[in-house]
């Protein structure tokens, strides 16, 4: 490292990867009951997909009320969610070209359904297939965490979305999904990140950070460089030139250290 006359050199600190990978284990933690939520309301989507295709019936908009009274319940139990439901995947069903059947929690702790307007002629929200809490698990056939993003569809908030495929006799139908506000994945993550003595953030698979205590690395903003998909498929840490990668156990997002190089 070079120093200028009169200054002493200090080398660039070192991350304890002990500490980063408890703090990596803890984030995951987090969010691994909302996965949960997602990961039955997609068994039971299933289930009763495969019963009603099993009848010989196509499913229709009103066959998902079934999903209803299990959706309530996670919504009322699981603190973290603000909105949970399955999104059909377009065609699925007989009666709608596409569909939400979505639960959220309303100001005052009610739940309500959501009932966007998704006519092709006059949303620009009709078609979801492009978002990638949608486009990641049809076409990885695994859980994703999108976002962060203002949810415009769903409640103009600053949201991630945790989503699941669900699929009947090997086909693809849909995602089971969950939405988290970012303020509130926030409050829960910000506190381990600003532990640690260097710079730290959470990205999913599309580089997407997901929450941030690195200035230079902001909430929403885009990681260039590694492929971070690859990174999470292979689930091991993985050390590059300014950059140190930890996955965050079988949750779906790396917690990423920006390390100080040293001076030629």
């Amino acid at each position: 490292m070079s120093s200028s006359p009169g200054l002493v050199a200090t080398a660039p600190p070192a991350p304890d990867l002990g500490a980063a990978r408890r703090v990596a284990h803890l984030a995951g933690g987090t969010l691994e009951a909302v996965f949960t939520a997602v990961a039955a309301t997609a068994d039971e989507t299933g289930a009763l997909l495969t019963t009603l295709a099993a009848a010989g019936h196509r499913p229709t908009s009103a066959d998902l009320a079934a999903l209803r009274p299990a959706l309530h319940l996670r919504l009322r139990r699981q603190e973290l969610v603000s909105g949970i439901g399955f999104v059909a995947a377009p065609g699925l069903l007989a009666d709608v070209p596409a569909w939400l059947e979505w639960w959220q929690c309303g100001p005052e702790g009610d739940v309500r359904p959501l009932l966007p307007d998704l006519d092709p002629e006059q949303s620009a929200y009709s078609d979801y297939t492009h978002w990638d809490w949608f486009a990641l698990p049809r076409d990885t056939g695994r859980r994703a965490a999108a976002g962060p993003y203002v949810d415009y569809l769903c409640s103009d908030e600053y949201s991630l979305t945790l989503s699941a495929p669900v699929t009947v006799a090997g086909r693809f139908a849909g995602v089971a999904a969950a939405d988290v506000y970012l303020r509130h994945f926030e409050a829960a993550v910000l506190p381990l990140l600003r532990a640690l003595p260097v710079p730290a953030r959470l990205v999913n698979a599309r580089g997407r950070v997901a929450a941030s205590a690195d200035p230079a690395h902001l909430a929403g903003s885009l990681t260039k460089g590694p492929d971070f998909a690859t990174a999470l498929e292979h689930g091991r840490e993985l050390a590059l030139p300014g950059l140190h990668l930890l996955p965050c156990g079988e949750v779906p997002l790396l917690l990423a250290l920006t390390l100080a190089l040293p001076d030629d």
